[in-house]
């Protein structure tokens, strides 16, 4: 009886182990994961380096910005639809994007994308003042 209930002793410990290395090993992924994109929602870097290509873009009055970010990702400006809405959102151009006709470039930043497509709304305002 004894030898039972020390090798359930040893298999119950063992189990705990590996519950307890697989909950650390979850928390250290999520974490690295977040950081990183925290830290791309401030410090993105342009898809391409140098000249890059320039690619026009058409923004409708209809467009949410979801739909903006989405069509700036498929055609190869930004590496993510998400992290764009992020970054609109936290930026000072948030709900300033104008409809038109944009020619963006893929060596620039989003921030640099959304103070062109929010520039119009910007001349406005200090038209106003």
């Amino acid at each position: 009886m004894k030898t039972r209930q020390i090798i359930g002793a040893a298999v119950e410990l063992v189990v705990k182990v590996v519950v307890f290395a697989a909950i650390c090993m979850f928390i250290l992924n999520t974490s690295v994961k977040a950081y990183d994109y925290g830290y791309r929602v401030f410090a993105e870097e342009p898809v391409s380096a140098g000249e890059g290509r320039t690619i026009s873009v058409i923004v409708q009055e209809s467009d949410s910005i979801t739909d903006i970010g989405q069509m700036l990702e498929d055609k190869g400006l930004i590496r993510d639809a998400k992290l764009f809405i992020v970054q609109e959102f936290l930026s000072e151009q948030h709900g300033k994007l104008q409809p038109g006709i944009y020619d963006l470039n893929t060596s620039m930043t989003s921030q640099e994308m959304l103070e062109i497509m929010a520039a119009e709304s910007d001349a406005e305002e200090s038209e106003e003042e």
